[in-house]
């Protein structure tokens, strides 16, 4: 008898088996194969709930996590302007000092209505932001607004020739001012913005309406700050891992009841020269003490839908921003060197005295390092002051300076603040608070309060001269200048005070990073603001997406579970093959043993040749 082989595609599986080579293999009862049937079957079970069940899940977030992590890597290198399936968009920042353009770009929306558009800086062919800025700031032609639009002319054209021609008319161009235009009057900034409207069409093909070009307020600017942040952190991907932190939000506008559990969003501190701002997802609905400070906090309170279905409420979002003008670090110290000329003055006028009036007796400043002499004050007030590096008196010295107030969930100013579940919590700390931290003290990332108070000590109580030391050998931040080391005692007091006691941390908050990037990258606020103006294009893809059917991401899913099912049936279909030929050899064994002669049964136990056995399957 032959050899009978079995075979499954796309297994590549091959398998015989002859009866004359395994005679015990056909001697096990009915009962045993049985067993062994079942056996084998639930090892295939298992392994199919493995795989294709929980298996399938972790796979899934494994492959979304690491696309997500490549996706940084990938977005260093130079846009590839010949993708048919690319799209652009263009922001405008015209701030107080100058303007500058950004442009984005992103591939066709995947069609999943849980997605956003994956938003990226456009890079040329040195892997550089398409970025470009001019001076000064739009604000400056308030008289003259109709120079307007030649104003922005050089950055447009810029941005269009980054751009391939035939994708201008899809492109949308946004042009949003912010404090320079603030300041001007009504009339003002409507002049100027309605030269914008007028000449820019004429002279570009972008996609440009009268509602792309706009004076935004600090609590959008905040909002979109905070967006472009959570983004690039991957905060509002909610297809996330077990080691990923989550939140439960009851949306806001919905039923009081409905809770959603999604991925924990970050906070945003930012102290500038000028100003502090805060912002951070208040995920449940709060009450307040007073109807005045319900006004106040609708004024603070910002309640949008990301995505891009209105219908769908998994990227609804609650965001308290809080914008404190006078707060930032230069802006406090100004205010901390007037009030000391002016109660000096006051004082030595009553006391009949003249502390501070000469570099011989000085006005002693805890908040300077030690025997560090500075002046303050106007030519015809002068005051000369002398540091004492005392950083627990300068951080005492400094808290009336935060005008806060006794009343219930109040920071910075008694400015309403809604609570924070600190323990479930993570602020990313921009601008002065990674300067505080890590250009002298080198302290830059996760804050520990208890370290940094302590190096801050160190710091102030060092002699000036020994700091200047250090400083020419270039132990410090490559960017740390003179400034910076004369004024780090005063501004890491303030920002301590201002992060224990204006916004109310606990000195034991382990969930604060402070950052000049994020992965790397400069996050603007134009990155935040292009997402949310762009959020409903995504849906021109689904539907397009719909009619061809599942989307790529979907389909890419099934075939990794329609190849594991596959597979077990292909391994099912071998193993009933096998164990239905092996009961058909029993059964034709006993038969012949049945009928065989004796001479045939020596013929098996010598292993001398025999008649070959018809057996058909």
């Amino acid at each position: 008898m032959g050899r009978i082989s079995f075979s499954c595609l796309p297994a590549s599986w091959h398998f015989s088996l002859s009866p004359l080579v395994l005679p015990r293999l056909l001697l096990p009862s009915f009962r045993q194969l049985l067993l062994f049937g079942l056996l084998v079957g639930l090892l295939g079970l298992l392994y199919l709930l493995l795989v294709t069940g929980k298996g399938q899940d972790s796979w899934i977030r494994k492959d979304n996590y690491f696309h997500r992590h490549l996706a940084r890597v990938t977005d260093v290198e130079a846009t590839d302007t010949s993708n048919p399936n690319l799209n652009y968009g263009l922001v405008v920042d015209c701030g107080s000092s100058g303007s500058r353009v950004f442009v984005y770009c992103w591939p066709q929306h995947n069609g999943n209505p849980h997605d956003l558009l994956d938003i990226r800086q456009m890079r040329d062919q040195h892997r550089k932001p398409v970025v470009m800025k001019i001076k000064p700031g739009i604000s400056e032609l308030a008289k003259t607004p109709e120079k307007a639009s030649d104003y922005i002319h050089p950055l447009l054209s810029f941005a269009a020739q980054h751009i391939p021609k035939h994708k201008h008319q899809e492109t949308p161009l946004y042009i949003l001012c912010t404090a320079g235009m603030r300041v001007l009057s009504d009339s003002q900034q409507e002049a100027l913005l309605e030269d914008l409207r007028t000449d820019i069409p004429v002279q570009f093909n972008f996609l440009f309406s009268d509602s792309h070009v706009e004076v935004i307020s600090g609590k959008q600017e905040g909002v979109y700050a905070w967006i472009g942040i959570n983004f690039v952190l991957g905060r509002f991907n909610h297809v996330s891992s077990e080691r990923d932190a989550v939140v439960e939000v009851q949306v806001p506008g919905g039923d009081q009841q409905e809770a959603l559990v999604r991925r924990r969003t970050a906070g945003v501190l930012d102290m500038g020269g000028v100003s502090t701002q805060i912002a951070y997802e208040v995920p449940k609905t709060v009450s307040f003490a007073s109807p005045q400070q319900e006004e106040v906090a609708k004024n603070l309170l910002a309640e949008f839908n990301l995505g891009c279905d209105a219908h769908r409420t998994e990227h609804v979002y609650r965001v308290y921003v809080s914008t404190f003008l006078g707060f930032g670090g230069n802006a406090a110290r100004q205010r901390y060197e007037e009030s000391i000329v002016r109660n000096t003055l006051t004082k030595n006028k009553l006391l009949g005295q003249h502390v501070g009036e000469t570099a011989e007796s000085p006005l002693l400043d805890p908040c300077l390092p030690t025997d560090l002499q500075d002046e303050v004050g106007p030519a015809t007030q002068k005051l000369y002051l002398r540091g004492t590096g005392d950083f627990d008196h300068c951080r005492q010295l400094l808290q009336p300076f935060l005008n806060r107030t006794n009343e219930t969930h109040s920071s910075l100013n008694g400015i309403y603040q809604p609570p924070i579940d600190y323990p479930n919590s993570q602020f990313y700390g921009f601008s002065e608070f990674y300067y505080c931290t890590e250009d002298v003290l080198r302290m830059g990332g996760d804050f520990n309060s208890s370290k940094y108070s302590v190096a801050a000590k160190g710091y102030c109580a060092t002699q000036w001269r020994s700091l200047k030391e250090r400083f020419d050998s270039g132990l410090y931040a490559s960017h740390a200048d003179v400034h910076r080391l004369k004024y780090q005692c005063f501004k890491s007091a303030w920002m301590y005070e201002v992060f224990h006691s204006g916004f109310s941390f606990p000195i034991d908050y382990k969930n604060l990073r402070t950052a000049l990037l994020v992965y790397d990258k400069e996050v603007q606020w134009t990155l935040g603001a292009i997402l949310y103006r762009t959020r409903f294009l995504p849906l021109r893809d689904i539907q397009q997406e719909t009619l061809k059917g599942v989307h790529a991401h979907w389909r890419h899913s099934f075939s990794f579970v329609n190849n594991h099912y596959l597979f077990l049936a292909c391994f099912l279909v071998v193993l009933l093959s096998i164990l239905l030929y092996l009961l058909r050899l029993r059964r034709i064994h006993s038969c012949t043993t049945q009928r065989c002669t004796p001479s045939t049964v020596e013929w098996l136990e010598e292993g001398l040749g025999s008649p070959s056995l018809p057996i058909t399957l």
